[in-house]
């Protein structure tokens, strides 16, 4: 828009006149106040991944005799269904020290990376499962963005 042209008449809508400049302003304004909402979500989802990762560095509340039985419950539940395998955790790929790259390439010593409640899982298997005949594998359940994300821990 020229110089001589700055101000534009507003049509049928009786709010006078306004200039190139007020609208890159409010365009402007538009845009800031849009990068400034959607930086207040990635700030909200930070805190709330946060919160859950701090979450499963926690220790576990319940009992090894109670999550035997939770698990026992799992187990029963996939064998009459037929099935010969059954997810028993999911955590993020985050609680790996390698985000899960080991687990992912199923290479040997994958259990090494495990960090928190995912490693306490592990033992958990090791300690009281192993020995009456389950086995672990530990599997990339998605791949967001093509990198691996959650993992799981399937009883066999």
């Amino acid at each position: 828009m020229s110089s001589d042209r700055s101000t534009i008449q507003a049509t049928g809508t009786g709010t006078g006149t306004f200039s190139a400049a007020d609208l890159k302003r409010r365009m402007a304004d538009r845009e800031a106040a849009k990068a400034a909402e959607e930086l207040r979500r990635m700030r909200e989802q930070e805190e709330r991944q946060k919160a859950v990762m701090e979450e499963f560095h926690k220790p576990p509340e319940r009992t090894p005799e109670q999550l035997m039985q939770t698990v026992m419950q799992l187990v029963n539940h996939a064998a009459e269904s037929g099935q010969s395998e059954v997810q028993i955790y999911r955590f993020p790929n985050a609680l790996c020290s390698d985000r899960g790259r080991r687990i992912n390439n199923s290479e040997p010593g994958w259990e090494a990376t495990l960090e928190g409640r995912p490693k306490m899982a592990y033992e958990f298997w090791h300690d009281h499962l192993r020995p009456i005949g389950f086995g672990l594998k530990a599997e990339v359940l998605e791949y967001p963005g093509g990198m691996p994300g959650d993992i799981g821990f399937i009883l066999t």
